[in-house]
């Protein structure tokens, strides 16, 4: 859960939130445009996923500001060339538009994500929703906090008890067809647990972890790494975390491929646990 909380005092901090709170706003109106049935203008990729006139205006806002704060780190971009990112030690990863199939099919649970990487790890993450109009951030050091952009207010997340009797929550993309997601729900059931599947888009289920409302997030699909950079590091920061099925957490700018495997993100090291076993019962998992 998350209590309120004075505004930390921090120079990046202070720099990106009024520039993440417009980004948002841009996001924002672009959404209310296209449902009203505005103009706007949707592309394939090479890869064949949807690119939309939001992603690329938030990327040219959010590249263009970022370059003012830190001119000396690179941003390695969805929508942009990251070429030369092998010889980059420290730079910025982001997805300006993550959920963009939530997007076009007018599902509010699309997200901003922007990561800072130093090596292989993330060191610092920001998730913005933009429909609720509030931004998950913090370092890997500190607790998560949460700021609400239409409310001007501070949070901070604070560790809760967590009762062994109650359901786990399980969450689940809306195109999670795949049947080793039942599968996998199966085998938590078996090992006498009640379970709840809540559906939600892109890493808007991260924050729904923060919040409670999510203990594991299996996912047999692929993703990318700007896709769960972000969301990683707020999870370690609480207790959870982000592994690939052999338990190991993921790394960041270090292969050939941007492209993950499966994973397993979950909200407690109780969920890791219950996780990484109904994996084992699953031989063509890994």
């Amino acid at each position: 859960m998350f209590i309120k909380t004075l505004a930390p005092q921090d120079q990046l901090i202070s720099q990106l939130v009024p520039i993440m709170a417009q980004a948002s706003q841009i996001l924002l109106e672009e959404y209310q445009n296209y449902c009203a049935g505005g103009e706007f203008n949707i592309q394939e990729k090479s890869d064949d996923s949807p690119v939309t006139q939001a992603d690329l205006k938030v990327n040219h806002f959010l590249l263009k500001h970022l370059a003012t704060i830190t001119p000396q780190l690179p941003v390695l971009s969805e929508e942009s060339d990251y070429s030369e990112r092998k010889s980059w030690k420290k730079c910025w990863m982001l997805d300006p538009l993550d959920g963009t199939k939530e997007f076009i099919h007018e599902r509010d649970e699309f997200t901003i994500n922007l990561s800072l990487i130093e090596g292989r790890e993330t060191i610092f993450s920001v998730i913005v929703v933009p429909c609720e109009q509030v931004v998950y951030l913090g370092y890997l050091k500190d607790l998560p906090f949460k700021y609400s952009f239409s409310q001007q207010q501070w949070y901070q997340y604070q560790k809760t008890p967590y009762s062994t009797q109650a359901p786990v929550q399980i969450g689940l993309s809306h195109s999670s067809k795949n049947p080793k997601y039942q599968q996998f729900i199966g085998f938590i059931e078996q090992q006498n647990h009640a379970v709840i599947r809540r559906e939600a888009g892109s890493a808007y289920k991260f924050c729904m972890m923060l919040e409670g409302v999510i203990d594991i997030y299996p996912r047999f699909h692929p993703t990318s790494e700007w896709d769960t950079s972000a969301g990683q590091c707020l999870l370690e920061r609480i207790g959870g975390g982000l592994v690939d099925f052999q338990g190991r957490p993921f790394v960041y700018n270090q292969r050939l491929s941007l492209l993950n495997g499966g994973f397993i993100a979950y909200r407690n090291n109780d969920m890791k646990k219950l996780a990484l076993q109904a994996l084992e019962l699953m031989p063509s998992s890994a």
